[in-house]
Parts: structure tokens; sequence; C-alpha cells
């Protein structure tokens, strides 16, 4: 008898509950929670209680993972394998599964933070593969290369996440130390496991160093050609205007054309109406964490419809100061912009996009409804 049918048993109200269809769904489930749980809860990547929740469900992963095969193996103390050992192997597992949701859903917080969904969709589409590998593998070894796997991809991308930020600098150099890093507590790990169940380890050991090679060797792979983003920064703010102006105090005075009254949100300009002589502004806000400092680079491109392509016309740059809560804010600007569609994208010097802003340039009409706000 299984842990939910020891349940069931004990409740006679729950037999009418789909329980085995959500025991084996714990992932998904606890993957979309932790969604709504971290992104009301994690704010900033240099913050104390941020890291330690995250890592928190690294070190609660590993111990999850030791238990389980360790009943498994019936390596607990006597008196637990007697009472306690399906009971126990049954709950470390939906552990597991639960720390997994929300160490993937955290990391996917401050991920999705640092670029825009369309440039990081590949390596979302890697989460989601687990999830899936995790909802259709059911032989212990097929179980094993994917826990591992899990544990590998969550470890490096927290230690991708963290490294910066303690180091004060960010790169490729930075990244790879984080996937030494990672590289060598995994090893500690699999060995720790090894002495667990060393039969089962031994038997699997080719495919396991197989399938963290290949974990380590795609994430490098996403970060080099610029799919992962730009961890840990973040883009708070980013917008086309007429005119920016920064005051005495600190603040920046930014002009755009005021919407319809049904546009309530509308804070930038969207469309551009132009006069010779006037110059178009892209105004950013980004936040890197304290002691981080970076070079920030605005690119700025036009539409060529003919061509079916983006040129660039310039790609300007200026340092940000890590540490300010609702980001480090410049600004760009092009003289004698000319009509059609333009673009401005805020990366890092290795091309990592964080965000884009996409706006039409209409010339000859005067600007109606001109405001400024200080922000």
């Amino acid at each position: 008898m299984d842990f939910i049918e020891r349940l069931s048993a004990r409740y006679p109200s729950l037999r009418r509950l789909p329980l085995h269809h959500v025991q084996k769904h714990w992932l998904t489930i606890s993957f979309f929670f932790g969604v709504i749980v971290d992104n009301l809860t994690l704010s900033r990547v240099d913050k104390v209680l941020d890291n330690v929740a995250l890592a928190s469900y690294v070190i609660l992963a590993m111990a999850s993972l030791l238990i389980m095969y360790a009943a498994t193996a019936g390596k607990l103390p006597q008196k637990i394998l007697e009472n306690y050992q399906q009971f126990v192997r049954e709950w470390s597992e939906v552990a597991l599964q639960f720390v997994f949701g929300n160490l993937l859903s955290g990391l996917l917080v401050f991920y999705s933070r640092s670029g825009s969904w369309w440039a990081s969709w590949p390596f979302l589409l890697v989460i989601l593969g687990v999830m899936v590998g995790n909802e259709r593998l059911t032989r212990r070894g097929e179980r094993l290369l994917l826990n591992l796997a899990m544990l590998f991809v969550g470890l490096f991308s927290y230690v991708a996440l963290i490294v910066p930020v303690v180091m004060g600098k960010m790169g490729a150099w930075i990244f790879v130390l984080s996937g030494v890093i990672a590289l060598v507590v995994m090893y500690g790990f699999v060995r720790l496991l090894a002495l667990v169940v060393p039969n089962f380890m031994r038997a699997n050991m080719r495919m396991v160093a197989f399938t963290l090679m290949l974990a380590y060797v795609v994430l490098n792979f996403l970060y080099f050609t610029n799919i992962i983003p730009p961890i840990p920064l973040s883009l708070k703010e980013l917008g086309a205007y007429h005119n920016v102006e920064k005051l005495e105090n600190g603040s920046y005075a930014l002009t755009y054309e005021k919407g319809k009254w049904y546009e309530l949100w509308k804070n930038s300009d969207t469309t551009f109406h132009y006069q010779t002589g006037d110059m178009l502004y892209c105004f950013a806000s980004v936040f890197a964490p304290t002691r981080l400092s970076v070079e920030i680079f605005h690119r700025w491109e036009y539409y060529v419809p003919e061509d079916h392509e983006w040129r660039t016309h310039s790609r300007l740059s200026y340092g940000i100061e890590g540490g300010r809560g609702e980001g480090y804010r410049g600004y760009s600007w092009v003289r004698h912009p000319t009509p059609g569609t333009w673009r401005c994208t805020v990366e890092t010097d290795r091309k990592q996009v964080l965000g884009s802003e996409t706006f039409e340039v209409v010339e000859g009409q005067v600007p109606i409804g001109l405001v400024t706000e200080l922000r």
C-alpha cells in the first residue's frame, strides 16, 4: 500500500479526489505555484533573503535526493526502515518535486527579468523540457538521470546568477568560472550519492557523466550564443521621448505625446511626430546589483521594408553603477531620424539583449499634447 492509498484509507472522503493523478504532476503544480509566490517574494538578486531562498532550494533538493535513494537502498537507520521506509521514500520524492518546482520557478523569475522573453525563449524551453521529462519518464535509471540533470541545471543557473553579484563583475570568464564551480559541487554530490547507492550508481555512472556534461555544454552554448539573458542585470524601464533632461536634484524630465483618453498607461512615445531639428531620445533604467559596474549599450535600428531587415544606425554606450532599486537611468538620442519604423535595443557589450522598444517616426506633423513627467 503506497502513501496515497494509506492516506485514502485513513480519510475515506479523499477517495473521490484524483490523488494519484495529482501525485504524478507535483513538479508542474509546484512550478506554477512557485512562479506566483516567487514573483511576489523575490525582488533583488543581491538581497540576502532572496539568496537564502534559492540556496535553500538547492540544498533541499540535494537532501531529498539522498534521502529518497537511501530509503530505496535500505540505508536509513533500522528503526526508520522497519516502520517508515516506504513513507520516507515516497514523501522525499514528493518533497524533491516540490523543491525542484520552486527552484526552477525562482530562477525563471530572475532570468526573465534579465531579458526580453523573445530573446531568452530557448533557455525557458530547457526548463519546460525538463518538466515534460519529469512527467513522462518512469524507469529508475531514467529518473536518476533526470533528477541529476534538473539539479545540475538549477545549481549552474543559481551559481551563474550569484557569482557576478559576489565578484562585482560580469562577462564570459565569470560565466565560465560559475560553470567550473557548479561542476565541482556536482562532482562532490555524485560521489556522496555513490556512497549511498554504490551498485546503482556504478551501473549508471557513464550515463550520469554523459548527461551532466551534456547539460554543461548546452548551458554554455546558450550563453555564448547570447540566448541566456544578461543576468544579473534587469531592465526596469524603456521608452522613446521627444526630450530627456537630467535635473539638478537627480530626477529626469521626460517629454512625450499625451495618449488618447483610453491610453491610461501610456508614458512614452509609440508614434513620434517629427519636425526638422527635433531629436529622438531613448531613455532606459537598468537594475544592477550592488558593487556591479558595467557598460550598457543603446543600439538604434531602422527597418528597411524593401529588404525586410533591420539596419543599425548607431550603437551608443554609457556606464551604470549597481545598487539603486529602481535602476540606473541613462539615455541616448538620434538627430534627424528618417520616417519609418525604428527600434531602440538595450544590450550589453556582448550584445545580450535586456529589452527593446519599437516605435514609428512620422515626419512633418506637429506633436500634439506634449506632456513632461518627472521620474
